[in-house]
């Protein structure tokens, strides 16, 4: 790993679906990166008020695989989002790690593809994932622009606005205005990108500015404070150092349909290959997608769905051939 140490990793599983992706993700780091010298965490919420039951992990074989895999299994109470915005577990969870420890946090519907070990962090220029359409905000015909839009929320946590554009695209251009995805981030300090993270998003939640009256905010709210946060604290779109990330070394499948629809041959072998031990394949499959995707083959077979034409440039036209075939599953 590039720099002083390897990265503190944080991904946040509960009950269902996250147990087994974070299950996928913990082999998947283990088995592409076996010199990987840093620490997984996989935190957990916590019943609580913000809760309607029991958020955590039900499956005990999957828990216990995750700690044979090298995982820390930390608890975390919901403060402030919980069921109401789950998304927002990603930035309370990142008060579970080090205070003033670097850190690298991971959606768990991420694949380890490649060695972290090869990918040149700069911890001190924060950056997240540009694996992302313009999906925030939506532009109304008479209404506030992009500019606007996002002027008002650096102006208001007092934010420099015009450092934070790219001026080789157009103005009122989605891409001039940064924007992420957060399927991946990290940072110099969890503590201090937390506080930051939710004091502007609830600022955001409680009491809007006026050209976001209109906007929706869920479930995007973590995403319009990511910029704002990475800017602030020095960081911005990410170099070629980090091209690995969303590449060769790592993947945000999100959907295991659209990943054998879109994921390469070498990405999808790496899956199999890292599926297969039955240690791991006897948790995974409790996971029907998983049991039908990977190992009853109709992830194969909904590929062939694609084959001999260039693959949709549109993500729904993708879904909607994958569903209309009988492959949608999540």
């Amino acid at each position: 790993m590039a720099g002083p140490a390897a990265p503190n990793i944080l991904i946040v599983a509960q009950g269902g679906r996250l147990t087994y992706e974070a299950v996928l993700f913990a082999a998947s780091l283990r088995a592409s990166d076996p010199d990987f010298s840093g620490t997984l965490t996989v935190a957990e919420p916590e019943p609580g008020a913000l809760w309607p039951g029991n958020p955590g992990i039900r499956d005990d074989a999957a828990r216990d695989l995750l700690v044979e895999l090298g995982a820390a299994m930390v608890p975390f109470e919901a403060r402030l989002f919980g069921h109401a915005y789950p998304h927002g577990n990603k930035v309370e969870a990142l008060y579970t790690l080090p205070k003033g420890k670097h850190f690298l946090f991971f959606d768990t519907d991420t694949i380890i593809t490649g060695p972290l070990s090869s990918i040149a962090f700069d911890f001190a220029r924060p950056s997240a994932s540009m694996k992302r359409e313009g999906t925030w905000p939506q532009i109304e015909l008479y209404g506030p622009g992009y500019t606007e839009t996002w002027r008002a929320l650096y102006d208001r946590f007092g934010i420099d606005f015009e450092s934070s554009l790219d001026l080789s695209q157009p103005d009122e251009y989605w891409e001039r205005y940064l924007y992420f995805n957060a399927g991946w981030f990290f940072g110099p300090c969890p503590h201090a990108f937390a506080d930051r993270m939710i004091e502007i998003m609830t600022s955001i939640r409680d009491d809007r500015p006026e050209a976001l009256v209109c906007q929706e905010i869920y479930p995007w709210l973590d995403q319009i404070a990511l910029p704002l946060v990475i800017h602030e604290l020095g960081g911005g779109r990410p170099g070629p150092e980090l091209g690995g990330l969303d590449g060769d070394v790592t993947t945000h499948w999100r959907v295991m349909p659209l990943f054998y629809a879109t994921g390469s041959e070498k990405q999808l072998d790496t899956l199999e290959t890292i599926a297969a031990p039955n240690k791991i394949k006897k948790v995974l499959k409790e996971y029907e997608p998983f049991k039908r995707m990977i190992y009853q083959g109709r992830g194969r077979k909904s590929r062939k769905l694609f084959d001999g034409t260039p693959l949709p440039r549109r993500e729904a036209a993708i879904r909607n051939r994958l569903k209309s075939n009988g492959f949608w599953m999540r």
